[in-house]
């Protein structure tokens, strides 16, 4: 093919104006490079103005590029990296997605070259391919549209084809590749850049992992993103989620009971979330919930292509060393929930099992009451988990607590036995959600009741020391489901709240339920189908009373009011405001309140149910 050589843009000698074939056009580049290194370097500046062609190019201008960086890709061989710095900086920073295929065709194959010919370059060539995981600030606005979604993916099939045909050839450049990776994941600030520059360079990190290869790469990439998340998570500040009165009491709410799908935005339920994301702060909740989407239908990929074991191991790994550690998350656990719930028989127990394990042996004691906390919840929340796998753990954890009840004789001390206690909380509350269905079968009833017994009489006083409204709600449960637990604990009124907060700590993990539900929007539409709701369970227990014993059980129970709080507080039972009742049916809050007066100066509220959500004060944060 023939062509025209233009001329040059300002700054670099002017080309002829002549016609010439490819071949010479071949060997006029090739003697551009020698003349560059014998200090004549007109014909070098004619070739690197040909680099730093403007975007939008004819079609002779196309061809001049794309012949020249074909004639590159042949003399490699003559390339200087020091002399010849000003063109490799112009071909480097090219962004493939200012040009067409052909162009993005021949620079692959440069690139491809370039790493092939010498270790020098293989950072060069792999950093160029990083920085086209994102595009250009001035195609941000076209992603959406059907251009923009064709250019997006001729950029992102080359530049991944490309970095496996450097990986087949350079065996060590996957392992420059991961450095690379995180590299430029430390100059994207994860709260400052903004979301659609994260979510492409995340999308190209999960192609990475679930790619050719990514038995080389997956790991490192699954770990960056999962430390993104947590860089996320905690950047949600408590005091974002919790009422902006902090001072009436700790309250959330749990919506639930949804008519629609919740992207459904004309649903009452879902007005309410989408108001909850506009107070945990728009720029990081709903990064948050893009990543945390983006990472679920990446694990169903996995499960697709039958990964998904291998992949979860890597994120078990991650939790435990991130997350686990993190007493602030809010919302990145969910990643492992979502998992878990893929694969309930395998990712499911696996993650009970490890959550068990270290409570049991860990030798970090935050870390055990964390566990703890974290089995507690799931086993609560989890949907997808047999009955029988969930009573198999709970017998566990009350036969770990009658044990330890076994070799101590003394009595109530918080910090000393904070452990036990965190684990006799746990046995509570995953009783709350899971009494009926399991009581129902007689050996677990059998086992639980003769433990359970036992524990509950011994002087640690596990009722006077765990948190007053899931002692309340499991002693209440216990008498409605006939569980035999003695009279004078189901009677007695609600310890005081020191005690709680002593086991708790500083963190008080005394009053952290990780799997609450998940108030991120586009999040919660995995989560839902396979989640417990309080209200599930509230309602068959509401049923039975009203059967059985009328309103006679709740005289002392105060059930929160829209807007407000809730406390637990001298047995002083009031009616709910008739006007809530519609809202009520949409939405539960919570608070949990020992003695409002003591430690947040609250005022009495109407009557208590069951915490949907349990979160630490602003104060202990």
């Amino acid at each position: 093919m023939g062509m025209v050589l233009p001329a040059e843009q300002a700054g670099y000698a002017e080309m002829e104006n002549v016609e010439i074939t490819d071949t010479e056009l071949f060997y006029h580049v090739r003697g551009a490079l020698k003349s560059a290194l014998q200090g004549d370097p007109d014909k070098y500046n004619q070739l690197v103005g040909v680099m730093h062609c403007k975007e939008r190019l004819v079609p002779e201008e196309v061809a001049l590029l794309v012949t020249c960086l074909k004639a590159l890709s042949g003399s490699v061989s003559c390339l200087d990296i020091v002399h010849h710095q000003s063109l490799l900086s112009s071909i480097l920073g090219m962004s493939m997605w200012n040009y067409g295929t052909d162009v993005m065709d021949a620079l692959m194959e440069l690139l491809i070259s370039l790493a092939t010919s010498g270790g020098q370059y293989v950072d060069l060539c792999l950093e160029m391919l990083v920085n086209n995981f994102v595009p250009p600030p001035s195609f941000i606005s076209l992603l959406n549209q059907p251009r923009g979604i064709l250019r997006k993916g001729q950029v992102i099939d080359r530049v991944h084809s490309t970095l496996i045909d450097i990986a087949e050839l350079v065996p060590l450049s996957p392992m420059r590749l991961e450095k690379i990776v995180k590299e430029k994941m430390q100059k994207m600030p994860i709260n400052y850049t903004k979301e659609p520059f994260i979510m492409a360079y995340v999308e190209n990190m999960l192609k990475l992992e679930g790619g050719a290869i990514g038995g080389l790469v997956g790991r490192t990439m699954l770990v960056a993103i999962m430390d993104w998340l947590i860089d996320l998570d905690v950047d949600i500040a408590w005091d974002e989620i919790l009422n902006e009165d902090f001072t009436k009491c700790i309250f959330d709410m749990e919506l639930e009971d949804l008519d629609g799908p919740v992207d459904d935005g004309q649903q009452d339920g879902d007005q309410l979330r989408i108001s909850w994301m506009e107070r945990l702060g728009n720029a990081s909740a709903q990064k948050l919930d893009s990543l945390m989407v983006l990472t679920f239908e990446h694990l169903n990929f996995c499960k697709e292509s039958g990964r998904l074991s291998q992949v979860f191991e890597t994120l078990l790994q991650s939790f435990q060393h991130t997350v686990l550690t993190a007493y602030k998350s809010k919302f990145a656990q969910f990643v492992m929930f979502y998992a878990c719930t893929l694969d309930p028989e395998n990712c499911g127990r696996r993650f009970a099992d490890t959550l068990f394990d270290i409570f049991k042996s860990s030798i970090y004691p935050q870390w055990r009451m964390s566990a703890v906390a974290y089995l507690a919840s799931y086993l609560a929340r989890a949907k997808f988990l047999s009955i029988s796998a969930v009573a198999e753990y709970v017998e566990s954890l009350v036969e770990w607590c009658s044990t330890y009840c076994s070799n101590q004789s003394g009595g109530i001390n918080p910090k000393a036995h904070k452990e036990f206690y965190a684990g006799c909380q746990a046995m509570m509350y995953i009783l709350c959600f899971r009494m009926r269905s399991m009581l129902a079968i007689p050996r677990i009833r059998s086992r639980l009741s003769k433990h359970i017994e036992y524990i509950l009489r011994h002087p640690l006083s596990p009722l006077m020391v765990c948190l007053p409204s899931v002692v309340k709600e499991f002693l209440r449960l216990a008498k409605v489901t006939n569980l035999d637990v003695p009279d004078n604990f189901v009677s007695s009124g609600l310890p005081e709240s020191d005690l709680s907060i002593s086991f708790g700590g500083r963190e008080r993990l005394d009053m952290f339920f990780p799997f609450d539900p998940c108030l991120l929007l586009r999040s919660d539409r995995f989560i839902r189908p396979n989640f417990v709701y309080w209200s599930m369970v509230r309602s068959s227990y509401d049923n039975d009373e009203d059967d059985d014993e009328g309103t006679s059980d709740e005289d002392d129970i105060e059930i929160c009011t829209a807007g407000k709080g809730m406390n637990i507080a001298n047995g002083v039972a009031r009616s709910y405001d008739q006007d809530l009742d519609e809202f009520d049916n949409e939405m539960s809050k919570m608070s949990i309140t020992p003695k409002v007066a003591q430690w947040f100066g609250g005022e009495l509220r109407p009557e208590m149910q069951m915490p949907s959500r349990i979160r630490p004060c602003p104060e202990s944060l």
